[in-house]
């Protein structure tokens, strides 16, 4: 594993409820990471795949590990500290990580129905156009 500067959030950049998530995230919690979309991001070097990127949101840390999903988030909320930190780290310990995981499934399964959700969101990301 490669040692990073700066985390890295990998989002789907063809859905538009995760392009409008990761837009409020940017308002309103100060993480310090480098945010891509996978379409744009070097996923061999981050340790990932485009199938892994494009069903869930993953977190890089600067040790060059790979969350992926809640858990993704969790570790997101955690780094940014102060208030975020106490909701990142409860939603990693059981049993609210099962929740926060069903929850995200949920949401994910959902994403073209969600406000923002288009539907390219609903399609896999190797069969949407220009994927």
């Amino acid at each position: 594993m490669t040692r990073r500067e700066r985390p890295v959030l990998v989002y789907d950049g063809d859905c538009g409820f995760c392009t409008s998530s990761v837009r409020f995230l940017e308002r309103r919690v100060p993480v310090d990471a480098e945010i891509v979309a996978f379409q744009f991001a070097d996923l061999a070097a981050l340790g990932t795949t485009a199938e892994r990127a494009g069903r869930e949101v993953l977190w890089v840390d600067r040790a060059g590990r790979v969350s992926g999903g809640a858990d993704a988030v969790g570790r997101l909320l955690t780094a940014a500290g102060g208030p975020w930190r106490v909701p990142g780290v409860a939603m990693r310990v059981p049993p609210l990580s099962w929740a926060a995981r069903a929850v995200y499934r949920l949401v994910a399964i959902n994403r073209h129905r969600m406000p923002g959700g288009t539907a390219a969101c609903r399609l896999p990301a190797d069969r949407r156009p220009g994927g």
